[in-house]
């Protein structure tokens, strides 16, 4: 589906048209191949695991600010394994890492409320979010999934 927005969003490659063709549940290698080419072809170097990591975190941030993530969905799709490298950055993966299902319904409220404040924060001190909109934002799922370095797409 990232793959789909991208051409939407103007980008073109073979490699891209025809990930983009690919049913949803299709191989996960294959998937990986193309997804790696048509960065290439695309002239998009594929970033490093740290900031693909970073970009993954911004992203999410994004997508709670603009409300097309849910706090739940962002802690679900958020790899504890990113590095923060800012405070902003520390700050949203702390207040995420503080969410347990086990939170009670007086709490919960704070700490979405809190994880907001964080999430808006970080994307108004960061540049790593830029070209990231709508459309990323609804399938970083997937994506991410796929391979952890999925962010390239977004980038401009």
């Amino acid at each position: 589906m990232l793959a789909a927005h991208a051409l939407v969003d103007g980008r073109d490659s073979p490699a891209l048209r025809e990930l983009a063709g690919l049913p949803r549940r299709s191989d996960e290698t294959e998937i990986r191949e193309l997804y790696v080419q048509a960065l290439d072809e695309l002239g998009i170097p594929l970033p490093d695991e740290e900031t693909a990591g970073r970009r993954l975190l911004v992203s999410l941030a994004v997508g709670l600010a603009n409300a097309e993530l849910s706090p739940k969905e962002v802690v679900d799709q958020l790899s504890m394994t990113v590095a923060a490298r800012t405070p902003e950055e520390t700050q949203f993966l702390s207040i995420a890492a503080d969410y347990s299902e086990w939170m009670s319904a007086d709490e919960l409220p704070g700490w979405e409320n809190g994880l907001r404040t964080a999430a808006h924060s970080l994307t108004v001190s960061t540049e790593l979010g830029s070209g990231i909109g709508k459309h990323a934002c609804q399938t970083r799922a997937t994506m991410t999934r796929i391979d952890s370095r999925s962010a390239g797409l977004c980038s401009p």
